[in-house]
């Protein structure tokens, strides 16, 4: 990285005037932003083209042997392996991970029989998550428990963690008070800001801390998904309108923000209020990269917890970024060993002036987060994604998209 952090560390420090970044566009601000990334029936491209798009869009592109969008030409050892791990390995593991999830699905079931789900008519919000006594902390186990067994049935069988002290630099000066309460005990953090690479980053962050997290309205309406995500205290959003006009996703979109503000701050004074996992990104990269931060994980002025997940791979990258969900599922359990690594910072205090100003508070933990995890900071987001994603599939005539405000 050719930038140096010297003034962020886990108490509180001096912040950093933020980078310059172009106002891209919000992947909250349009109508359809709740259309898949990619379509199942892509076309063909020129190498020239691609290569072209793979240097424009390098924090969305697949460097592994199934190539971009998971449908490279394979050696014919590795078509081998895939066959045989097709009629043996994928079978025995989809199996598995059904009854798993139906397990858990029951244990949610049976632990709120009897309760009601905190709701919020005008957040349009309902969950489990505040819910005590034996029923939560069974859910709270057992997700724990049940998170870490799919992940080893996903071929993750061991997790390397690392823990990072960050040294206070010499030149700053700290009161005794700073980074705790009234009492003296440090301020417990009210969000996870983790860097986004695949919907296996959640599986993770459930074993690890069982946090709430963000999830799409659809999902809660689900028989089976829509307990277990209000059981984890999922805050929902809905990214599309019905209607034509902005007005209703603008609408729409400031409910969520105000919704997961509040969670975040709840967790932050309450220690048995769920904490929240962000992924501020707003969506998945290759791995290799950090795309701006949005400001909703940081508008509460919380200390917030970073870490970093990287998923170093031979064959198969289990980064979800220019492959679809099916094919992305079906390479990932053929693959008999799959690898993470997570690195977890200081629980970061920010100043007076990252409270006042969200935007400087995101940008600093960003820069502190691409700085520990040597990641590239990339200026692009989720409304380039869906360019590269278009282009791949042949379609150049989306709308322009790419001018519109990012907030």
């Amino acid at each position: 990285m050719e930038n140096e952090l010297k003034d962020v560390n886990p108490e509180p420090s001096k912040p950093r005037q933020p980078e310059p970044q172009p106002e891209t566009a919000n992947d909250n601000a349009s109508n359809r932003d709740d259309r898949p990334l990619l379509k199942s029936d892509s076309k063909g491209m020129s190498t020239a083209n691609i290569e072209d798009l793979e240097k424009k869009f390098a924090a969305f592109v697949r460097n592994d042997v199934y190539g971009t969008m998971g449908r490279g030409e394979l050696p014919l050892a590795e078509k081998a392996l895939l066959g045989f791990a097709l009629v043996t390995l994928l079978p025995i593991r989809v199996m598995l991970a059904m009854i798993i999830l139906f397990f858990y699905y029951s244990v949610c079931r049976i632990c709120t029989l009897f309760s009601a789900p905190n709701r919020d008519v005008e957040e349009e919000q309902e969950d489990f998550a505040h819910m005590g006594g034996w029923s939560r902390a069974v859910i709270v186990r057992c997700g724990s428990f049940v998170s870490r067994v799919m992940l080893f049935l996903f071929g993750f069988y061991w997790i390397r963690e690392s823990y990072r002290i960050l040294e206070q630099p010499q030149n700053k000066s700290f009161t005794q008070n700073e980074g705790k309460d009234q009492s003296g005990v440090p301020e417990r953090p009210g969000a996870i800001i983790s860097n986004h690479v695949s919907y296996l980053d959640i599986l993770y962050h459930m074993s690890s801390s069982f946090p709430s997290f963000v999830a799409k309205r659809s999902v809660g309406k689900l028989p089976l998904l829509g307990l277990i995500s209000k059981c984890l205290g999922c805050v929902y959003v809905q990214r599309e309108s019905k209607s034509s006009d902005f007005k209703g996703v603008a609408v729409t979109i400031v409910s969520f923000v105000g919704a997961v503000t509040k969670r975040v701050g709840e967790a932050h004074q309450n220690e048995s209020a769920p904490i929240m996992i962000l992924f501020p990104e707003g969506t998945t990269t290759n791995g290799d990269f950090l795309l701006p931060f949005k400001t909703g994980a940081f508008l509460a002025g919380t200390p917030v917890l970073p870490v970093i997940l990287r998923y170093p791979y031979q064959r198969f990258s289990p980064a979800w970024d220019s492959i679809s969900g099916v094919r992305h599922v079906i390479f990932l359990l053929c693959q008999f060993i799959n690898y993470i690594e997570v690195k977890r910072l200081p629980v970061y205090y920010p100043s007076q002036e990252e409270k006042d100003n969200p935007k400087l508070y995101a940008s600093n933990v960003r820069w502190l987060m691409a700085r520990e995890g040597d990641l590239v900071m990339s200026d692009i987001g989720l409304a380039e994604k869906r360019v590269y994603h278009a282009a791949l599939n042949g379609n150049n005539s989306l709308p322009s998209i790419l001018h519109q405000k990012d907030d």
